[in-house]
């Protein structure tokens, strides 16, 4: 069990139910904001050790979430990994530029969902104890 805490912001019920569900069977600490406002507000609450962060938000998308967390001192430190449909060339790009530690697409793959993110936990617990 890793305990880790996981913020998930993602507006569509199937694809927040299928990622919480695979985390929260592995041991992760999983909670979930519906619109980026909200995520953002929980971020800063809970200080999670990864943000998953979804791009096609209603109201505030999550790259503006995502320049938002990065420009704050207190949450700058958090590992945000995108969680996108936007799968274009360069939109891995995109993403990293405005913030993101890193990049999955949707739809989610099962079979290595939880792999990839207990990836990016790995170094996220090393900054997190040097910040």
């Amino acid at each position: 069990m890793t305990g880790n805490k996981i913020l998930i912001i993602e507006d569509n019920q199937l694809n927040l139910e299928l990622a919480t569900d695979l985390l929260a069977a592995n041991g992760f600490v999983v909670s979930s904001a519906r619109t980026a406002e909200e995520g953002l507000r929980m971020a800063r609450e809970l200080l999670p050790d990864l943000v998953l962060m979804d791009f096609s938000l209603p109201g505030m998308d999550g790259l503006c979430a995502t320049k938002d967390l990065k420009a704050d001192p207190a949450t700058r430190h958090l590992t945000v990994v995108g969680l996108t449909a936007h799968a274009m060339k360069g939109d891995e790009q995109i993403a990293l530029n405005a913030g993101c530690d890193g990049y999955l697409t949707k739809p989610i793959d099962t079979r290595t969902f939880v792999a990839t993110v207990k990836n990016f936990i790995a170094p996220a617990n090393l900054r997190q104890t040097n910040k």
